[in-house]
């Protein structure tokens, strides 16, 4: 008997168990077709050998069918994750109301003369901490200064923006 044949005939087997094993994880018929089909495609180039070093061989078919069927529904959940919720980019921006429109871009005006008004030490320990996200450990390395003094530069700093903002409008932005 041939290689290809003992492939196919532990296939043929149980091919129709093979489908209706895949059929319950996958959750399709067809798919699970597909997945047997798979199956088999990775079997049948195994020589003789190494089919006779398979000790049980429909154990075998239907661990590769199990394995193949799991990575499918993976794959199937990924895309239908990655289709159901549209890029960030994509997402419709909620519109605004004039009123508050203008009131945000009165505070990002407030803020703005604010922070060009802050002190240069206060003003790049803020956009560090901020903007880069450093710790201030790592603001009063760069800084050259201890981390007491980088913790006041930019405590006094968002004291001063938050003073800048109107009160209703602090409590917004």
């Amino acid at each position: 008997m041939s290689e290809a044949s003992r492939t196919l005939d532990v296939f043929l087997s149980c091919r129709q168990a093979l489908v209706k094993y895949a059929a319950s994880i996958v959750g399709d018929r067809a798919r699970a077709e597909d997945v047997v089909q798979e199956a088999y495609l990775r079997l049948h180039p195994l020589s003789s050998q190494e089919l006779d070093d398979i000790r049980q061989p429909v154990a075998y078919v239907y661990r590769v069918v199990r394995n193949l069927s799991l990575d499918a529904s993976r794959s199937e959940l990924r895309s239908q994750q990655r289709h159901a919720t549209p890029p960030e980019w994509l997402a419709p921006v909620m519109a605004v109301e004039p009123e508050e429109a203008c009131e945000r871009e009165n505070a990002l005006a407030h803020l703005a003369f604010a922070l060009d008004g802050l002190p240069e030490a206060n003003r790049k320990a803020l956009e560090m901490h901020r903007l880069e996200g450093l710790t201030l450990a790592q603001i009063a390395e760069r800084l050259g200064v201890s981390l007491a003094t980088a913790h006041r530069l930019v405590r006094d700093a968002m004291v001063r923006l938050a003073r800048a903002l109107p009160d209703e409008q602090a409590t917004r932005v």
